[in-house]
């Protein structure tokens, strides 16, 4: 299936397969422990690759394994798993984010999907006891999901970027979306970020993954990851030294 007839400059989604009922999305950001617990359940859960997005009229990244390129924004799942992992190692700049998640909607309001969720990590002053996953989301996501769970609600703070642009869009459409995210430390990957979100989609969505091997997972691609969060960072400061000057 193809669904990438869009405007010139915009996102496109092409795949293969109709996504499953819930799609779970890990966006290169801060810290990348939710792109690393991502990555650590399309390994565990033996994914395969089921499509991918593409961006136009913007800077982009090709990633590579193995010798082999990939696209930077893939989907992921298999016939017995009602999930679609959407992993994006690509920046996407604050005002491309609506956009972005526009399309991202858009494809799972025309393909069925119920729920979007999205696993990350702040940055943010804690203790110990705040190592815990908080969640922010809409009614109809937390009264389907979260009723029992007892997982407790991110008290105050701002959303933005891709995942700020799925949950604004997902308050006023009957797509669920729930955001999951738990406090990060400056090393990278934060192992023990991931091992959290990965406990807490295990917990809430009844899949058997054994998170011990996840120190060793992150060993094996922490080189990976750092070039990969300099590369954020360097298009984050990009983007905010292109701001300042808009406002000279």
């Amino acid at each position: 299936m193809n669904d990438s007839a869009r405007p010139a400059g915009q996102f496109g989604v092409e795949s293969s397969e109709e996504p499953k009922e819930t799609l779970l999305c890990g966006f290169a950001s801060y810290g990348l422990s939710g792109l690393t617990a991502l990555d650590f359940l399309i390994d565990q859960l033996e994914l395969v690759e089921t499509g991918h997005v593409s961006a136009e009229g913007m800077p982009s990244i090709t990633p590579f394994e193995n010798g082999t390129p990939t696209h930077h924004t893939r989907l992921f799942s298999r016939p017995d798993l009602e999930l679609t992992l959407l992993k994006n190692e690509l920046f996407v700049p604050p005002a491309l984010s609506g956009p972005f998640g526009e399309e991202i909607l858009s494809w799972t309001e025309r393909h069925g999907v119920e729920e979007v969720v999205v696993v990350d990590a702040v940055p943010m002053q804690h203790g110990p006891d705040d190592h815990r996953t908080y969640y922010v989301a809409t009614d109809d996501y937390r009264e389907r999901r979260l009723a029992d769970a007892g997982i407790e609600p991110m008290a105050r703070g701002y959303l933005d970027g891709v995942t700020g642009a799925l949950v604004e869009q997902g308050i006023a459409s009957p797509l669920a979306v729930g955001v999951f995210r738990t406090p990060v430390h400056e090393q990278m990957p934060d192992v023990e970020a991931a091992i959290r979100l990965v406990d807490t989609v295990c917990e809430l969505y009844g899949l058997d993954v054994d998170t011990e091997p996840l120190q060793s997972f992150a060993d094996e691609i922490q080189r990976y990851y750092e070039e990969l969060h300099e590369r954020y960072e360097a298009a984050a400061e990009r983007e905010r030294a292109f701001d300042d000057r808009m406002y000279m």
